[in-house]
């Protein structure tokens, strides 16, 4: 019996249904409306992966809290560059799902964002030094005005109670406090997002559907070949543009594209563990995301917090991550990734960025081995008065931290996310793993201004993005006014409490 080969054409072809995909897909669409575009996903659902409410930290992470967006540096100041970045993106998303839902293309913003104060929380006197350089180098930056800084047992008490149940001793103790934080469900607002696309002319979407080849004609369109994985049937796309936001998948699809700027990327997976709170008197007790330092070697994915949590309309306390290693580069993958991915043009760097991190690769390897009674040790230092039966183990994500060659073709490993495209702008990856899902939108338009660059001078192109994210092409750190404007527009709009504007 021979199985037939359906044939068809699509402008853009979109490779995993995540929040990559969807806000691209969204974003194309708004600016060209009579775009064709194929969506792919090899799961029967979308955001079941990097994308899902329990598989990341859901933060809205806007550098708010995030000590590993501000290392300290040897000499003891504090680095605020990446988190003065992260905070404008994130900006950026706000902006434009406001846009979504003041259009009537998403409903029910509560579904997918709601306001929860963003904290961060550190003892030990070098500890408390960092806090309050941080602090103050923040303050220098109109975002992140309104911040709260305080060594008061008492005050940090009033913010996060829970923290501060039974902790005893002499430790000097120090938080931050940012009441406009927010939660974000980045799997209701993919799922949402989807949704609303497939009622559009010219999107089709295909679940239990993997992407096996990628081939490039000479006129500089690609071939993708497709298969069902319900019924083994196989579809060819001939596509004008692909763009691979298959997450921890995307390394082993990039392989198969062959495009030059591909070479030398190699792949480091990390995995993640939730305590989940299963006790509801100590889920009401705290509303806070609460971060802290990340332990001596860890990867940035692995910073603890104890994090408030809105899930499908419930409130859910969790604390992690715990790290750990496996060798498939998606939770729903084969433990046959890692090996796959290793080819010739990045077997070196891979290597390379192994010798250059042994300390990862050993607290990944204690991670793995950690008994239940090591996780809750970790629970205590934030939760003193934690008990065992109150929580239980809950797996999160897979991430696939990127490995790219220097100028030496050594490999370094690099913790966020990289956009890869083909010169002609033709095709394009999305590698990395956090900040991702809250930094979108930024990454989408980036992404956009490489691969549609003549596209993006018209002035329709322009006139659109305007009207979709009023700030575009301005710093929000350098107009002040637009800024608070803007954070008090999206958060009526978005249903915000505590988000209204920033304190001068």
């Amino acid at each position: 019996m021979t199985t037939t080969t359906h044939k068809t054409e699509a402008d853009v072809v979109l490779i995993g249904a995540g929040i990559m995909s969807a806000t691209l897909g969204l974003l194309l669409k708004e600016l060209q409306p009579n775009l064709k575009i194929e969506i792919f996903e090899r799961l029967d659902v979308a955001a079941a992966e990097s994308s899902d409410a329990w598989n990341n930290a859901g933060t809205g992470h806007s550098a708010f809290c995030e000590l590993n967006y501000t290392p300290e540096l040897e000499d003891g100041s504090v680095e605020t560059k990446k988190a003065v970045k992260i905070v404008e993106s994130f900006e950026v998303s706000r902006q434009f799902w406001a846009y979504l839902v003041e259009k009537g293309l998403l409903n029910n913003p509560e579904s997918f964002i709601r306001s929860v104060p963003h904290m961060s929380f550190v003892w030990g006197e070098r500890n408390v030094k960092y806090l309050k350089n941080r602090y103050q180098e923040l303050q220098k930056y109109h975002l992140f005005k309104g911040m709260e800084y305080t060594e008061d047992a008492s005050q940090i008490k009033e913010w996060a109670p829970l923290i501060m149940e039974g902790r005893k001793g002499a430790k000097k103790l120090a938080a931050t406090s940012m009441k406009i934080g927010t939660d974000v469900n980045f799997g209701a607002l993919t799922r949402s997002i989807f949704s609303y696309l497939q009622t559009l002319e010219g999107v089709k979407m295909h679940f239990h559907h993997e992407v096996k080849d990628l081939k490039k004609y000479e006129d500089g369109t690609w071939k993708v070949k497709v298969k069902d994985l319900e019924n083994g049937g196989k579809k060819r796309v001939k596509a004008k543009f692909i763009f691979i936001g298959a997450g921890g998948g995307s390394l082993l699809l990039l392989e198969k594209a062959n495009i030059p700027e591909g070479d030398g990327f190699g792949g480091f997976p990390v995995s993640g563990q939730w305590l989940k709170c299963i006790n509801p008197e100590i889920i009401e007790k705290h509303q806070a995301k609460v971060y802290g330092k990340a332990s001596v070697g860890a990867p940035p994915m692995s910073v603890p917090h104890i994090d408030t949590r809105m899930i499908d309309g419930q409130k859910a306390l969790l604390f992690g991550p715990y790290a750990g290693f496996s060798t498939k580069f998606l939770k729903n993958g084969s433990y046959f990734d890692l090996a796959q991915s290793i080819k010739l043009n990045n077997i070196k760097p891979m290597l390379s960025a192994g010798m250059k991190n042994i300390p990862l690769t050993k607290y990944l390897i204690d991670q793995v081995f950690q008994s239940s009674e090591d996780r809750m040790k970790a629970l205590k230092e934030y939760l003193p008065d934690a008990k065992k039966e109150d929580w239980v183990l809950e797996n999160a994500g897979q991430r696939v931290q990127v490995i790219k060659k220097d100028k030496q073709g050594r490999g370094v490993l690099e913790f966020g996310t990289e956009v890869v495209n083909a010169a002609d702008g033709s095709l394009a990856v999305l590698l990395g793993a956090s900040p991702g899902a809250s930094t979108t939108v930024s990454i989408m338009l980036d992404l956009i201004g490489r691969c549609f660059p003549e596209q993006l001078a018209t002035a329709e192109w322009q006139h659109k993005l305007k009207e979709m994210i009023p700030s575009y092409g301005l710093s929000l750190n350098e107009n002040p006014e637009l800024a608070d404007t803007l954070r008090a527009h999206t958060a009526k709009i978005l249903k915000l409490e505590n988000n209204t504007t920033v304190n001068a």
